[in-house]
């Protein structure tokens, strides 16, 4: 007898460990230590809590366009709960520094939206067979992207910031 893996299986088992590391890397940290910006030429660099807000909110998008459904940002009222001044499409991507610096948010809104984007994320996966990993996605992220290509895309740049926001809490000491 041989254990198989599917691709679903395998894919689920990635997105848990972003979850995992979500969790690691806020737990117990301040909204002021969320909003720290790392010390540079000009202290531009992104801080932890837009890192973290700015990978969960990519997952949740990118997966729901792919699935066809709603985004649990939207759906189940994260939006409203973190009452950040964006518009709720936003996740992030292109914001200047002053929009970077209006996400503060608090560790828990944060492992809460994580772990809403990750059960929604799992839901899905659920559901996919490997012969679905091959259906051709809209045009939206350029054309012939395929439904797998898109989740491991979603998945590195979900690892690459949590990546980041993980050096951020060691070089800050936390």
């Amino acid at each position: 007898m041989t254990n198989t893996l599917t691709a679903a299986e395998l894919l689920t088992d990635h997105f848990g460990r972003v979850d995992g590391l979500v969790h690691d890397v806020v737990d117990g940290l301040t909204e002021d230590d969320l909003a720290r910006r790392p010390d540079g030429p000009d202290g531009a660099g992104n801080p932890i809590g837009w890192l973290v807000w700015h990978l969960l909110r990519v997952q949740d998008d990118h997966v729901a366009e792919a699935f066809g459904t709603g985004q649990v940002w939207i759906e189940d009222g994260w939006a409203e709960r973190f009452g950040l001044p964006l518009d709720p499409q936003d996740t992030g991507y292109g914001h200047t520094r002053e929009q970077v610096d209006a996400v503060r948010t608090s560790a828990e809104l944060l492992a809460g939206y994580g772990e809403a984007v990750h059960a929604r994320t799992v839901s899905h996966l659920a559901t996919l067979t490997d012969a679905e990993l091959a259906r051709v996605l809209p045009p939206t992220y350029g054309a012939g992207v395929t439904l797998g290509a898109r989740l491991v895309s979603v998945l590195g740049d979900d690892l690459q910031h949590a990546g980041q926001a993980a050096y951020l809490r060691g070089l800050f000491g936390r």
